[in-house]
């Protein structure tokens, strides 16, 4: 083997290294086409789903909140708050009462305005956060409260 590094030997380093990284690249994105209608739930997706995610954006809860961690980080974590208050059953009630007492008006704390939305704005909102809550993240986000 020669003592000096030639232009040529850098030349075989650079094309092997992209050849071989650009199949890496591809395989991880085979890997991943073919992993992603596992963990997705787009056959859940409802005519409610949608409506909550218009009244979602059209409220800017994306300002203060995080949604699966994409968002602010002003207010709390909302892509489990589903399972985190009550599922199934007790989502509901206790989102109409939440946005019900809002603002809470306690010294110190940060408030929620009152958006003043309709029992099918609720719903809806209520269905969207039950949608997300059923995509499987791989356990994030890791702190159970967001």
């Amino acid at each position: 083997m020669s003592e000096t590094f030639t232009k040529g030997m850098a030349r075989n380093i650079y094309f092997g290294g992209s050849v071989f990284f650009f199949l890496i690249f591809l395989a991880l994105t085979y890997h991943t086409e073919k992993t992603f209608p596992e963990r997705s739930n787009e056959a859940l997706l409802t005519e409610s789903v949608i409506r909550g995610k218009t009244v979602w954006e059209h409220n800017n809860c994306i300002g203060c909140h995080t949604l699966l961690g994409e968002g602010a980080y002003f207010a709390p974590e909302l892509g489990n708050v589903f399972k985190r208050r009550g599922g199934e059953e007790g989502f509901k009630p206790f989102l109409h009462a939440w946005m019900k007492m809002q603002p809470l008006g306690i010294p110190g704390r940060r408030a929620m305005p009152q958006f003043n939305l309709s029992e099918q704005e609720v719903n809806d909102i209520a269905e969207f956060l039950k949608w997300t809550s059923n995509i499987n993240t791989n356990g994030w986000p890791p702190n159970k409260e967001g």
